[in-house]
């Protein structure tokens, strides 16, 4: 198949394709490492995963006690009072402006 155009799409190659890339010598080309990736993590983010690694090394980052007490407010329905939720409504408030 010939199609003339922008393209050039030309006849039906190979699975292997028609430009693999050989030296001149017949043997392959070894591919070029291309761009790598690179991340930085900033002074402020270092001390914030040493914060948290500290505090789960020591007791496991959760205070028992409070989850313990919170868990019993909740099934016996005494968690959530009025109280409470105006004020996490004052600080969602406080927060969208």
């Amino acid at each position: 198949m010939q199609v003339h155009g922008p393209s050039q799409v030309h006849n039906p190659h190979t699975v292997k394709g028609p430009h693999r890339g050989q030296s001149v010598s017949g043997s392959p080309v070894a591919p070029t490492q291309g761009p790598t990736d690179q991340v930085d993590i900033s002074p402020a983010a270092e001390a914030a995963i040493q914060a948290a690694e500290q505090g789960t090394a020591a007791d496991g980052g959760l205070r028992t006690d409070l989850v313990a007490r919170v868990r019993q407010e909740i099934a016996a329905g005494t968690y959530e009072t009025p109280d409470k939720l105006d004020a996490a409504l004052d600080r969602l408030l406080d927060q969208i402006g």
